[in-house]
């Protein structure tokens, strides 16, 4: 925690279950430097993007949310720290996009695209990292509508997203 906040950012990462590997090596990635930031990763709690993202973050100590869409504990991947049982199935999307100060996407279908959605008319930040296809790769940079004050932000790198969090959110350590 840095300056006026009272809490470690959350960073709510989103993207396919059943990815290509390479993308899995990219959420691995992702979560290290989450974790190594501080930054809490909230996430569905399943395989794929969401487990990648898991590992990476427990390996450097970070903590992990998994917000799972059935009411079994049982079913979040082993990486999360915490389980959120929802019993709501795909409507758990809106939780998952709404636990995080911003969002991170990664490839994804249709899931994704919702919880893409939902922090756009929340007015959460969202960053994609280039390379994992889906939805990500598609909407960055683009505006949805006309609600939202800053595009969907492309990230070539991790050095860039980091980069874009520091401008948008300040000192981080």
């Amino acid at each position: 925690m840095t300056g006026s906040r009272r809490r470690p950012l959350q960073a709510a990462v989103i993207g396919d279950s059943s990815p290509p590997e390479h993308v899995v090596r990219m959420a691995e990635e992702l979560g290290r430097l989450l974790g190594r930031l501080g930054i809490t990763v909230v996430c569905g709690g399943l395989g794929g993007v969401m487990e990648g993202v898991s590992r990476g973050a427990r390996e450097t100590g970070g903590l992990v949310v998994g917000i799972v869409p059935s009411h079994r504990l049982e079913e979040a991947n082993p990486w999360c720290t915490v389980v959120v049982p929802t019993g709501m199935g795909h409507a758990r999307n809106v939780l998952t996009a709404l636990a995080g100060d911003f969002v991170v996407a990664l490839g994804g279908g249709a899931g994704t695209l919702s919880e893409m959605c939902f922090a756009w008319i929340h007015g959460r930040p969202i960053f994609v990292l280039e390379g994992a296809g889906g939805w990500a790769d598609r909407l960055g940079g683009a505006q949805l509508d006309a609600r939202g004050a800053m595009r969907i932000r492309s990230c070539g790198s991790l050095q860039e997203l980091e980069r874009a969090l520091r401008e948008t959110f300040g000192p981080l350590p």
